[in-house]
């Protein structure tokens, strides 16, 4: 059929009434497009009138023409209905393109841009054809192939090859930081590890800087006044293969570079550990206590009853969640007090054993949580061995010191040398108690040794005993521990932080069996006993410092008898027992 000048007319503008909610902006753009496909729809229409054969019969006029054009109206609403509606899906679904790509990653989007400069040159295109509609200018036909037109499932399944992908390389960026080493600084020091952490690198570190000034002591007992390195130690800790932990520590302070720990432990479970090296004998519980944590300079009379290193093997473990701690080893043997060889002097061997139980651990009850209750002990045989007796700390001969450091017993008889030979076993029952900032803790020691006199080949059994109580209150709030002080607040004038302060102080004996006075030691300058007590008052400004002050007043029975030969010194210990010994301690120590 031709058109008549009428049906030529410009198509009417689409009904808002059949568009989706839409921004105004969206609306616009999509009005313009309705109106472009109406057109399309009658130039259409047009081609295919013109396309058939003419009728050369008159075409009525009338109802039959009003009815015709009825229908081609009825069907054009009809249709842009359908468009509308699908035009409405297609916008809610742009919708949510738009919200995923903006969760997309800087990588997919360089992935997608050719595809979006695709898409969005054939929506340019639209648009200017669009407008040349709209304006009445004819522009050369845009061929759009099925390519350049996706569907919505074709869109829809980009998407996800699109999310697959952006997943998968999610996936690969994980893996890749898992495979990585870590490295971490911290309060605790430095450390490397695995990805999986089976491999571990711990480095840490001790530095003691101490001060003693001593009051009250013989003019003949000059220059230990002063400033000292009291323990200067770099610590290598760590684990390989997850189950084998390590560690080395050497100790650079004077007067000569010792190794004091170097062993290898293996953690079957908590509850189950094999440890073969140098390292503490488990005896004493201000033994075990770590050197950072010491509420004093200098640990109290019972540790000088205990050796302070060994060398052998441990069997230990915790068991009921940390309330049980056991230990049972066999070392080489070495002499209270005193940091073993990391050879063998004799072919006899020291059995050694602890055990400690915190029964309410955990359960808690405030006022029972921190008691804590345990022995240790060892047992061995000595052949004729110096280093059978105890350190001669203080001193150039075996004996025991005070918290000064000096000695007041020795093995020095006017004849012969005195050495270790038969048993010798240790015996150390202890206890400890923390409750908020209030601490407790005691422990009692015996040494039995059987000496011999290699000159005068007299024997004899003895028995050296001691005790300590001690107590702390961190004045601060912070809890009381075994362990070091964490500060709530760590020192920063700034921001109104002063640290922990924490109050101690302890009591103690230490007792030498009477039978060590004939013919092992010279009653005239070592004592029998001594009576010691100490206060402090110590400032932890974070956790990895702390400024220790204390005094000591240690007061002896026996010794300090002139020499009879020289009347202007006396025998060692002498020097020491002739006078109560008043010392003053500060420490500098940094931690980590």
């Amino acid at each position: 059929m031709l058109f008549t000048g009428r049906d030529r007319q410009r198509p009417a503008a689409i009904d808002p009434r059949y568009l989706p909610r839409l921004s105004p902006s969206k609306r616009t753009w999509t009005v313009s497009f309705f109106n472009f496909v109406a057109a399309l729809a009658l130039v259409a229409g047009q081609l295919s009138s013109q396309a058939r054969p003419q009728d050369t019969t008159p075409t009525p006029t009338g109802t039959t023409g009003v009815t015709a054009s009825a229908k081609s109206t009825e069907l054009l609403e009809s249709t842009l209905k359908a468009q509308a509606e699908l035009i409405q899906k297609l916008s809610s679904r742009l919708e949510q393109l738009e919200r995923r790509e903006a969760e997309r990653t800087e990588s997919l989007q360089q992935a997608n841009t050719a595809e979006v400069a695709k898409l969005q040159n054939l929506v340019d295109q639209l648009q200017e054809k669009v407008s040349s509609l709209e304006s009445g200018r004819v522009l050369p036909e845009i061929t759009v192939s099925a390519e350049d037109t996706p569907t919505v499932q074709e869109l829809d399944q980009k998407i996800r090859v699109a999310e697959r992908k952006h997943e998968l390389a999610m996936e690969a960026a994980e893996a890749k930081a898992q495979e990585a080493p870590r490295f971490q600084v911290g309060p605790s020091g430095f450390s490397f590890s695995s990805a999986d952490t089976n491999f571990v690198l711990r480095l840490k570190g001790v530095l003691q800087l101490d001060s003693r000034t001593f009051f009250n002591e013989n003019p003949l007992l000059e220059g230990n006044d002063g400033i000292l390195v009291r323990r200067a130690r770099p610590i290598f800790e760590g684990t390989v293969y997850r189950d084998f932990d390590f560690a080395f520590v050497p100790d650079f302070a004077p007067p000569t570079t010792t190794l004091f720990d170097a062993y290898l432990n293996y953690r079957y479970e908590p509850s189950l550990q094999l440890r073969v090296g140098k390292f503490k004998p488990p005896i004493g519980l201000e033994q075990l206590q770590s050197d950072t944590a010491l509420s004093f300079n200098e640990r109290a009379l019972p540790s000088d009853l205990v050796p302070t290193r060994d060398v052998g093997l441990q069997l230990w473990g915790e068991l009921g969640g940390g309330k049980w701690n056991y230990a049972l080893g066999v070392f080489n043997g070495t002499g209270d007090g005193r940091v073993s060889a990391n050879a063998p002097f004799d072919d006899d061997k020291e059995f050694a054993g602890r055990v400690f139980l915190e029964p309410w651990k955990g359960a808690g009850r405030k006022w029972l949580d921190g008691i804590g209750l345990g022995i240790g002990g060892s047992y061995g045989l000595v052949s004729s061995n110096v280093a059978g007796l105890p350190n001669n700390i203080g001193g150039t001969l075996p004996g025991y010191w005070t918290a000064g450091q000096q000695q007041f017993f020795a093995y020095n008889p006017l004849a012969g040398t005195v050495v270790a030979d038969g048993t010798h076993w240790r015996m150390q029952p202890q206890a400890n108690y923390f409750v908020g900032p209030f601490g407790l803790s005691g422990e009692y020691g015996i040494s039995h040794q059987d000496v011999l006199n290699s000159t005068t080949l007299r024997r004899a059994s003895l028995n050296h005993q001691a005790w300590n109580v001690a107590a702390q209150w961190v004045l601060t709030g912070e809890n009381a521990t075994y362990g070091m002080i964490h500060p709530k607040r760590p020192f920063n004038p700034k921001t109104g932080g002063w640290g922990a302060w924490q109050l101690v102080g302890r009591y103690g004996q230490f007792e030498i069996d009477d039978e060590a006075f004939r013919g092992f030691s010279n009653p005239n300058t070592s004592a029998r006993s001594v009576e010691s007590w100490s206060v402090g008052l110590n400032w932890w400004l974070n956790r990895n410092v702390r400024l220790n002050t204390s005094f000591s007043y240690s007061m002896f029975e026996g010794g300090g008898v002139v020499s009879p030969v020289d009347p202007n010194s006396w025998l060692p210990p002498a020097t020491v027992t002739s006078n109560d010994e008043l010392v003053f301690f500060t420490r500098l120590q940094l931690a980590f």
